[in-house]
């Protein structure tokens, strides 16, 4: 097969253009905005929102790191009472969307939510009469967002825990380390790295959340972002804010790097066998069953039960309220969203197969950026360049025709999809590569040598053998897409609602039981992918003792 392909190697370096300039946008106008927002943003604005960015980051990186690291070890290494059904369960939560989350857990622990309301009504006490931690603070948004993120660290130490040697576990225990010892002297240090990418993760989603913080009351970057722009109408302050957002983005890249450092140092015996697990009989038993049901229950079961329970009572409400258009709507931008994506990821994994150079590689390892920006500053990057070709097309019109053609890409669906395309091509790229690698590169030689060229061996061979993992990439993104929240709100079409935007108005309003129903809906979509990432998974624990 040849090397170079310089028509797939031009149509992926197209398709990185395109997915970077949104940042450029963003520099660019950060750099030549007509006022010089820098002094006031540093004395005012700055200070409080890097701090609770940084605090909520870290702190909910701990917490899930000690819930997800501590339950997977569990379960890989114990059996107790429910491990198999845990070992299940303990995903669900990342069908939850942290502002969902904060809308549910915000209604139970106000002071007028059942909680306060029970305590006043048991106790007999006035307002006045006790202290109750709130809810609508730092600590309150690091616990409710660690409920529902910590399945990135669960999953990627369970997957990391399976895949260790026994025999180095063994030689461990059989120089004297306790089963809390061999955790910590042996299998911790091996797994860092694994666990330095899901800390990244949730770091990541912690820096992309609005719904969640703007409800809580903590004014993050991303909180900042959307209230410069749309409150104040600052443009030119909302690019400048999100210039260090973008630092705090390539700060955490860089970190997670360091952290991930070690890994081609540690290396084991690569003698694998079943781990053989360690009873835990009697209370212990149930107690070990207990702390593994803990964060599922905080990060699942309450919040469907709060969703359920107003869903039930409000239905007619809902539906009055805009829940039909909002969810056809989702369906159509979700849609549009997975089949772009899909496609242009298709093409980002294939050129580096025919066009074998540095460039193509190059490509698609950068074209999964996206991902790791915050969608109040990919908001911010495609409008810029939007509007600028929307105003440029009518100034040209004007001058020619003396007809104005307004807005025709900013403000509406093709801005939308172009955002989520950007965001989620990542999710696409890594199942379609996962799908190229298990086909032969014999497959591709003997296409060529019967005279198909790229294209037509891709049409003909690659794509119905692709088929399974286009339709799983086609799904994640599609779901991803219907929970996104902070993109959608900031670059929606004037009274167009999504299932997203349409609960985030209604719990903007203290009146989250009318969109119940729709938060409802995009949890049960999440469900989805997960028992697909479930089966995924468990399908290569054949050695694993799963």
């Amino acid at each position: 097969m040849r090397s170079h392909a310089p028509g797939w190697s031009l149509t992926a370096g197209l398709v990185l253009c395109v997915i970077a300039l949104p940042v450029a946008a963003v520099l660019y106008l950060a750099l030549t905005a007509h006022a010089n927002d820098w002094p006031h943003l540093i004395g005012t604005v700055l200070p409080a929102a890097v701090q609770n960015t940084l605090l909520l980051a870290l702190g909910t990186c701990l917490v899930t790191l000690a819930a997800g690291t501590g339950t997977a070890w569990l379960v890989t290494m114990y059996r107790f009472p429910g491990r198999a059904a845990l070992d299940r369960l303990l995903v669900l939560p990342l069908a939850i969307p942290t502002y969902i989350a904060a809308y549910c857990y915000g209604d139970i622990f106000d002071f007028a939510g059942p909680v306060q309301s029970g305590l006043r009504a048991l106790f007999g006490w006035g307002p006045r009469d006790y202290w109750f931690p709130e809810i609508r603070s730092l600590g309150g948004a690091v616990l409710i967002m660690s409920g529902v993120l910590y399945p990135y660290v669960y999953l990627a130490a369970r997957a990391t825990f399976v895949q260790q040697s026994v025999c180095a576990l063994e030689v461990a225990r059989t120089l004297g380390r306790t089963s809390m010892g061999t955790f910590w002297a042996v299998a911790l240090p091996l797994a860092r790295p694994a666990l330095a990418a899901g800390a990244a993760l949730v770091a990541m989603e912690t820096l992309n959340d609005l719904g969640a913080v703007q409800h809580l009351g903590v004014e993050t970057l991303s909180a900042s972002i959307y209230a410069t722009w749309l409150q104040r109408s600052n443009l030119g302050g909302a690019a400048q804010l999100a210039t260090v957002m973008l630092g705090l983005i390539a700060l955490l890249l860089v970190a997670e790097r360091i952290a991930r450092g070690g890994a081609k140092v540690h290396h084991t015996t690569g003698r694998y066998r079943a781990i053989p697990f360690q009873d835990i009989e009697g209370w212990r038993g149930y107690a070990a069953a207990g702390l593994c049901s803990l964060p599922f229950v905080a990060g699942f079961v309450v919040p469907v039960l709060v969703l359920g329970n107003f869903a039930m009572g409000h239905v007619s409400v809902a539906l009055e309220s805009g829940f039909l258009k909002a969810a056809w709507n989702s369906l159509l931008l979700a849609s549009l969203a997975a089949a772009v994506a899909v496609a242009l990821g298709l093409i980002v994994s294939y050129a580096p197969r025919v066009a074998r150079t540095g460039f193509t590689r190059a490509t698609a390892q950068i074209s999964g950026f996206g991902y790791a920006l915050p969608g109040a500053v990919l908001a911010l990057g495609v409008l810029i360049p939007l509007a600028a070709l929307d105003n440029s097309v009518d100034a040209m019109m004007r001058n020619l025709f003396d007809v104005s053609t307004g807005l025709i890409l900013s403000g509406s669906i093709a801005a939308l999809v172009y955002a989520y395309v950007i965001r989620f091509l990542a999710v696409a790229r890594g199942g379609i590569e996962a799908g190229l690698e298990r086909i032969s590169p014999n497959l591709d030689a003997a296409a060529r040598a019967l005279g198909e060229t790229a294209a037509s061996a891709l049409w003909r061979i690659h794509l119905p053998l692709l088929a399974p993992a286009l339709g799983a990439a086609g799904l994640l993104v599609f779901v991803d897409a219907l929970k996104e929240l902070p993109a959608t709100l900031l670059l929606r079409p004037f009274n167009f609602e999504t299932l997203a935007t349409h609960v985030y108005a209604l719990a903007a309003v203290e009146q989250i039981e009318s969109g119940a129903l729709g938060a409802l809906t995009i949890v049960l979509a999440g469900l989805v992918p997960l028992v697909v990432l479930h089966r995924t998974i468990a399908g290569g624990r054949a050695g694993g003792g799963s």
